[in-house]
């Protein structure tokens, strides 16, 4: 495969810009996800949030038609993604770029998307620098320390002062470790133990015996949505952690709604801190659900990659309608800093300096409702920015 010299081409395109910001009547959206592999589940929440909003516009963003155009990456695979992006920026000429559900893709695709101005709303990506990677990218999702921060301070709320903390090994799990240890030991915890496991499904056993022989007061875990959560939960029952009298917690991706059904009772009473539940409790978000069932049926729940994914459209919407149809990226930049939505999770909005989420962060409890087993939200923080900015 022929290498593209992106440089000479994006300043063409740069001239092309200037002068057509307006011309056409499509706005062409790339959407970077994963479709296959093990975390296919990924794009398809992506694909379900985008046409329920398309749907509810008419199929439109900024009154022009809204075309999307797909790309699957296969996972974490930042030089796949990279090679997307110039694709999608050179040859499909999109006007603005989304999707981006792992953080390594999310930051090797950030030096294209400056150099040629293309506006980009990550959908997922949940690493505290991605927005400081580039002044074109904003985000609707999460970060993980945004939703790490919280839990920590309830713990201290609720009497535990000792904490072992388990994450996956990559970017999300670093900052999910920092932003806990952080707000725990500034208010008075102890980390009495770590560790960070590979990405490539290990067998949990030997960290979960570790952890039994330390006994501490709790744990605190993260990992990525998918087959890592289950599995440890699974291994920490059949242990008899919780006979053992340790406390579990963890951020919401052990329990993602997609995956309830499969994760079943091993997550029984997990209390998980988190921006989204399927149960949570808004006409919003009521509506939300039961048109995502109209269309997909009741297999699959709506995640939290659907909701970011329909909020995405919502603020390019919103920015393309405060530009008046002007995709070029500074306008549309501008138009999204302070961007306020309703979204089915509840308020939220995109900060005007950082360009990052600010939304209220839910602490949840596993509990069976009705035959399934949801996140049951008893309390909140409200309105929480990350942490780290």
């Amino acid at each position: 495969m022929k290498k593209i010299l992106l440089a000479p081409v994006v300043a063409a395109l740069g001239l092309i810009c200037a002068t057509s910001a307006f011309a056409s009547d499509t706005v062409r959206v790339g959407l970077i996800a994963t479709y296959s592999g093990p975390y296919a589940d990924y794009g398809r929440q992506f694909d379900a949030g985008v046409a329920l909003y398309l749907k509810e516009s008419g199929g439109t963003l900024g009154g022009k038609k809204a075309e999307i155009i797909k790309k699957d990456t296969g996972g974490a695979a930042p030089d796949v993604s990279k090679r997307i992006a110039q694709e999608l920026i050179v040859r499909d000429k999109v006007n603005l770029i989304s999707g981006l559900d792992f953080s390594p893709n999310a930051y090797a695709i950030a030096p294209l998307v400056t150099q040629a101005k293309i506006p980009t709303v990550v959908m997922n990506a949940s690493s505290s620098a991605i927005t400081t990677s580039s002044p074109y990218m904003a985000r609707v999702s999460f970060t993980v320390q945004q939703v790490s921060d919280p839990m920590a301070r309830w713990m201290l709320r609720n009497d535990i002062k000792e904490a072992y903390v388990v994450v996956a090994d990559y970017a999300s799990g670093t900052d999910s470790f920092t932003a806990f240890e952080k707000a725990f030991t500034a208010g008075g915890g102890k980390i009495v133990g770590s560790v960070r496991t590979p990405m490539n499904n290990p067998d949990f056993s030997a960290y979960v015996q570790r952890i039994k022989d330390a006994k501490p007061q709790a744990v605190f875990f993260f990992f990525p949505s998918g087959v890592m959560p289950p599995a440890f939960l699974k291994v920490w029952k059949e242990r008899g952690m919780e006979d053992a009298g340790i406390k579990l917690f963890a951020t919401g991706e052990a329990t993602d709604d997609s995956y309830m059904d499969a994760t079943g009772d091993v997550a029984k009473n997990l209390i998980t801190s988190h921006h989204y539940s399927y149960v949570h409790d808004s006409a919003k978000n009521k509506k939300f659900v039961a048109d995502f069932e109209k269309e997909f049926g009741t297999k699959i729940r709506p995640s939290y990659f659907a909701v970011a994914a329909y909020d995405a459209m919502a603020a390019m919407d919103m920015a393309l309608k405060k530009t008046n149809g002007n995709v070029a990226g500074d306008a549309v930049m501008k138009a999204l800093a302070g961007l306020k939505l309703d979204s089915p999770r509840g308020p939220i909005q995109i900060d005007a300096q950082t360009r990052d989420i600010v939304q209220n962060v839910y602490l949840r409890k596993t509990e069976l409702k009705n035959g399934k087993w949801v996140n049951v939200e008893f309390d909140k923080f409200d309105l929480v920015k990350d942490p780290a900015k």
